[in-house]
């Protein structure tokens, strides 16, 4: 299943406006049709992250959407994690370290 399949089957639902520009940001990685899940949603809150951060201390109001669609993208990527139990502890801890470095 790929990240936008998983994000409509979904719930609760998301507002569409966030789905959307989830699902943008998912379209403009190449390499996202062929990675599991939580890993695309990983590049995607990565991607966002970076457009919030590139604003400085003082983020511009249209940045907004893209903090709330990341905090959705890693969200969703935990949830879809979960499903595999087996490696979901490993997951969980690189995706940390992995958001850290985005934010230092």
């Amino acid at each position: 299943m790929k990240a936008g399949e998983w994000i409509a089957r979904a719930q609760p639902e998301a507002p569409e406006r966030l789905v959307a520009r989830v699902r943008e940001v998912l379209a403009t990685n190449p390499k996202a049709r062929q990675m599991g899940v939580a890993e695309a949603l990983l590049d995607a809150a990565d991607a966002l992250l970076r457009l919030v951060l590139r604003e400085g201390d003082d983020p511009a109001r249209e940045r907004a959407l893209d903090l709330l669609a990341a905090d959705a993208c890693v969200t969703w990527a935990f949830e879809a994690a979960a499903d595999d139990p087996d490696t979901f502890g490993a997951r969980a801890r690189e995706t940390m370290q992995r958001l850290q470095q985005v934010v230092a």
